[in-house]
């Protein structure tokens, strides 16, 4: 199928981050997406933003894109829900709520599992079970109201810390790169087979120095902030906009 209005839902990791273009932009999977379909006619619109909840995008997102009258919606959602800690009766409801919202109005929805990232971090064990809860959501809902499912959750690569950031959890341009290739796959249209590659070689494995330097650098200042955020009333994301807010020719 050929689709010309193509709108991408989400937080930081349809924005982009960690995929830097040259020119400090941020690129992403959505942006990769796009430029394969990218034809006569089409339009791309992104209305992602870093840090926002499922229950964010249902009341920020799920509006603008409907009014863009979109024949594809592809939603990368959830993980700010499981770094909030909500419980998996939360994730349920939240899911269920994003996902029946975005299919009433689009012929076409997409949406993600996430990926193990917890073996990649220490005691990422304890967000284990609410990543396992949203995957279950996730899979559920998109059989309830018939979307496609990009499940991405048994992907060998989450082990290749190549495929990640410094903070070990948004994705490097391989990871965009590869995600995006995920994303044609589960739509049935055709993509460059290099995008889905396994990495020559393998990684160095993470040493105690590398493990102290995570924490100091990525782990502590997001804590930080998340804890100053709370107690003046900001939420993760407040001031920043959507970075294709309309939909517009992809060049």
């Amino acid at each position: 199928m050929k689709y010309q209005r193509f709108v991408a839902l989400g937080d930081s990791c349809t924005e982009g981050l960690d995929d830097l273009l040259p020119d400090g932009r941020y690129r992403g999977w959505a942006d990769r997406v796009a430029s394969v379909l990218d034809g006569p006619g089409f339009r791309y619109a992104n209305l992602g933003v870093r840090g926002r909840r499922l229950d964010q995008m249902l009341v920020e997102q799920v509006p603008s894109a409907e009014a863009l009258q979109p024949d594809l919606v592809v939603l990368f959602g959830g993980g700010n829900d499981v770094m909030s800690g909500a419980s998996a009766a939360q994730l349920a409801r939240r899911v269920d709520a994003m996902v029946r919202a975005v299919t009433s109005f689009a012929p076409t929805v997409a949406v993600f599992t996430l990926s193990d990232v917890s073996q990649r971090m220490p005691f990422g064990w304890r967000m284990r079970p609410r990543i396992e809860a949203l995957n279950d959501a996730m899979r559920v809902a998109a059989v309830r109201y018939g979307a496609v499912l990009v499940d991405v959750w048994g992907d060998e690569c989450v082990q290749d810390s190549r495929f990640f950031g410094p903070d070990r959890l948004h994705l490097s341009s391989l990871g965009h790169r590869r995600l995006a290739g995920h994303v044609l796959a589960a739509l049935d249209i055709p993509f460059d087979p290099a995008w889905m590659a396994p990495l020559d070689g393998t990684a160095a494995p993470a040493s105690l120095w590398d493990h102290v330097r995570w924490l100091r650098d990525q782990v502590l200042p997001v804590a930080y902030t998340r804890s100053r955020n709370k107690l003046i009333g900001r939420q993760p994301g407040d001031g920043f906009r959507p970075k294709r807010p309309q939909l517009l020719p992809f060049a």
